[in-house]
């Protein structure tokens, strides 16, 4: 049986076996909330890592696992509470770019720099 607790994470895990609709509901969510994110741009830089064809496989599967639960409309947390909202998503984010640090390039962070500075109005493949 499947525990509130953990219904979640394997709402993502399903949603990350899918990266076009990963990219597609990314780029709609970080668009609608970009400004309440103080780690929009490490999110970003995340995102190109995980579409990047350079980056191992289990990498891409671990950044888009984290992608895909920020993307979810559903969380631990809601985000749309002020403050609190983004935190359960922040943690994840934190946990798996410590864990495949090594792998986000200056390239990725760079590509992030540029997508935040143009407003974020093109979607990015």
């Amino acid at each position: 049986m499947i525990s509130d607790d953990t219904a979640h994470f394997e709402r993502a895990e399903k949603l990350a076996k899918d990266p076009e609709r990963v990219r597609r509901n990314f780029w709609l969510k970080l668009k609608r909330v970009a400004t309440k994110l103080p780690f929009a741009e490490d999110l970003l830089a995340a995102y190109y890592c995980a579409f990047d064809r350079e980056t191992p496989r289990h990498v891409q599967v671990a950044l888009l696992g984290a992608i895909a639960y920020f993307v979810l409309p559903f969380d631990f947390v809601p985000d749309m509470l002020p403050v609190l909202g983004f935190t359960d998503d922040a943690a994840v984010l934190a946990t798996t770019i410590r864990m495949v640090a090594s792998h986000i390039t200056p390239e990725h962070r760079e590509a992030a720099r540029k997508a935040m500075a143009r407003g974020l109005d093109d979607q990015e493949a």
